[in-house]
């Protein structure tokens, strides 16, 4: 019904939209938890997307809305990934170069250490183990290169569509997976930037 004193009209669709939003989240959640479980208990490769769907009590074009393929289950794909990545080269601290920025953005946000949790050492035994979860969690982070090499052009005052500044984007998201397998995966990323360091160098000068 119109408001009956003058002002501007309720807002009738803010809660409605607010309680869908919580609801669909409180969804993804459930399925997610109970993929892991499942993964967890089983291996992935032994678990089906049924399976998941039953465990999680929805059907499996629920469980497909909410995650488009198998692999999307086990890694929570962050709104705020991509403006975390463009941060840490647009308010790096003053004389650091674009290549230790990134380094330390990889060696914060993307080396992760169970401490003690046993729970996060089995998921990432989980990853370790399963090449098409390796690939995947590699990949979600490769779909930003557009949007660093962007950013790295600008603060570098290079055009936008510069190669050099694609290829250190590129090459920054990937080094990470030198990691894998390492025994001293912090050394073997510092590694990796060291050299990307270099050549970036190589060119400013």
């Amino acid at each position: 019904m119109p408001p009956t004193t003058p002002g501007p009209a309720p807002d009738t669709t803010a809660a409605p939209v607010g309680r869908r939003e919580r609801k669909k989240a409180a969804t993804r959640k459930a399925i997610a938890d109970a993929a892991l479980r499942l993964f967890l208990e089983r291996g992935y490769d032994a678990v089906g997307i049924r399976e998941i769907a039953d465990a999680a009590d929805v059907s499996t074009t629920t469980l497909f809305k909410h995650f488009p393929v198998k692999e999307a289950l086990v890694f929570d794909e962050d709104d705020d990934q991509e403006e975390r990545l463009l941060a840490a080269v647009r308010e790096r601290p003053a004389g650091t170069s674009v290549p230790a920025a990134l380094r330390e953005h990889a060696l914060t946000s993307r080396l992760v250490t169970p401490n003690g949790d046993d729970r996060l050492t089995a998921f990432l035994n989980l990853v370790a183990t399963t090449p098409a979860l390796r690939d995947y969690g590699q990949n979600m982070w490769l779909r930003h290169t557009t949007a660093l090499a962007h950013a790295i052009a600008e603060e570098s005052g290079r055009p936008a569509d510069d190669p050099t500044c694609r290829a250190l984007a590129h090459f920054a998201l990937e080094a990470p997976r030198a990691a894998h397998g390492h025994p001293d995966p912090r050394a073997a990323i510092t590694s990796a930037f060291d050299l990307l360091e270099r050549g970036w160098g190589a060119l400013a000068g």
